[in-house]
């Protein structure tokens, strides 16, 4: 055995088998930022941006995405999520995003929490490329998860 979970004994890729496993209620909170000029920020908060509302569209996305990880991403597990909730906070540099996933089941939601903060600010670069084609994507992370057999974790900078 290799200790590593998604490779068989062959070294061949494989999706983990949680059937075993207790269904507990899990929880994850990913973050991320998109960085932009300060005149597109306030077209952002203003609600000019040229293509409409972008934090609505952009939350919208989050949760389409979150929804839809299990056919994104190699091996992950197609889920019944309980919830997605997609927030926005404008700061000096640009917009962070923060997305929290729930259910209760038998594997984490963490891939879940961070594909929605991702598709949440590609969808705001999109929505505001028109002004700023500048802008950058970044600290995408997970900064919390709860609930399994791991029990709680956090980032030590939060």
């Amino acid at each position: 055995m290799n200790g590593l979970t998604h490779i068989d004994s062959a070294g061949t890729a494989r999706m983990v088998d949680v059937g075993g496993k207790a269904e507990t209620q899990r929880v994850a909170i990913a973050h991320g930022l998109i960085r932009m000029t300060a005149a597109t920020l306030e077209a952002i908060r203003a609600g000019d941006a040229p293509k409409g509302d972008v934090l609505g569209t952009a939350r919208l996305a989050g949760i389409m995405a979150a929804k839809k990880t299990g056919e994104l991403i190699p091996l992950c597990h197609p889920l019944a999520l309980d919830a997605v909730n997609v927030d926005f906070a404008f700061v000096e540099a640009g917009v962070e995003c923060t997305a929290t996933a729930t259910l209760t089941g038998r594997t984490g939601v963490e891939m879940e929490a961070l594909t929605a903060v991702s598709v949440a600010l590609l969808t705001v670069y999109d929505m505001a490329k028109a002004l700023d084609k500048g802008m950058t994507i970044e600290g995408v992370r997970l900064i919390e998860k709860r609930g399994g057999r791991s029990g709680i974790w956090r980032a030590d900078d939060v």
